[in-house]
């Protein structure tokens, strides 16, 4: 799938690049990874998740914060 083909707002990850970074859709140019926009060219490759692929990053995600709050 390329991202041009991806829905905004969805989560994605791009091939070759570290299982913890995902992405998720938001414009047709642009994606963001951690708060900051990214550039992505819409023949970019792109691997899009499924709905427990998201809750696990989510749930990975809030853990992670939790622990910077000890």
């Amino acid at each position: 799938m390329t991202f041009q083909q991806l829905a905004i707002g969805s989560y994605f990850r791009l091939p070759g690049v570290s299982y913890g970074c995902v992405y998720r859709k938001a414009s047709h140019s642009c994606g963001s990874l951690n708060a900051l926009l990214q550039t992505i060219r819409p023949t970019t490759k792109v691997i899009p998740l499924n709905a427990a692929a998201v809750a696990k990053y989510l749930a990975d995600k809030k853990e992670a914060l939790n622990n910077l709050k000890i």
